[in-house]
């Protein structure tokens, strides 16, 4: 048993080599889609709005799309107001305050692995990018539910209370809703292979 765990040990602190390290750096970039683009994008089509209404969300703010004549988010807004559902404020979204934080935590990790990496290293940030990546969906899931679950009795417009949906797409009283990941998912998503293959690349170095 004491052998395992020594060798078990020794594996552990096998030093990434040189492509993996150049693969874990190439990651960092991808990251930083989670800076400049959405996250997730919402779109509500009706007869009445024919070019659809469009929300995007991204790591630190909510942003409707915007035209000459109209802030989408505004609009949004007005019409959940008929159907007795909360207005959407940035203010209510805590994440917007602390997840620039994590990911500018989780790039210096990355880049710390270039310099010092070693397999558990990468292996300890591979879970972490899952851990945040299940737990911002979860957490939007959440919202979603919650906006959608706690409707006013009193509202001029009445519908039973729904989900708007995670992935895909709905049909909500008159709208027709799409949900999907942004760029900015895509990037995280893409940072989060690279690592893996970086990992991939140094196994199989040990194992030959």
């Amino acid at each position: 048993m004491e052998k395992i765990i020594e060798k078990w040990e020794k594996f552990q602190d096998t030093p990434l080599n040189i492509r993996s390290r150049v693969l874990v750096l190439i990651s960092v970039i991808f990251l930083l889609a989670v800076f400049i683009f959405p996250l997730w994008r919402m779109q509500f089509f009706a007869i009445f709005y024919p070019d659809g209404l469009k929300l995007y969300i991204y790591s630190y703010k909510l942003e409707g799309g915007k035209t000459a004549w109209r802030d989408d988010l505004r609009e949004i807004n007005i019409l959940n107001h008929y159907i007795g559902m909360k207005p959407i404020s940035q203010s209510d979204f805590a994440e917007f305050t602390y997840l620039p934080f994590v990911f500018g935590a989780l790039g210096l990790l990355t880049l710390r692995a270039v310099v010092l990496g070693k397999i558990s290293t990468l292996v300890d940030l591979i879970v972490m990018y899952f851990y945040v990546g299940i737990f911002s969906i979860l957490d939007f899931y959440n919202r979603l539910y919650t906006y959608g679950h706690n409707l006013a009795p009193d509202a001029p417009i009445k519908v039973q209370p729904f989900t708007p949906p995670l992935f895909g797409k709905k049909l909500i009283a008159q709208f027709t809703v799409y949900s999907y990941p942004d760029l900015g998912t895509i990037g995280m998503l893409l940072t989060v292979i690279t690592l893996i293959l970086a990992l991939i690349l140094t196994l199989k170095e040990v194992k030959a």
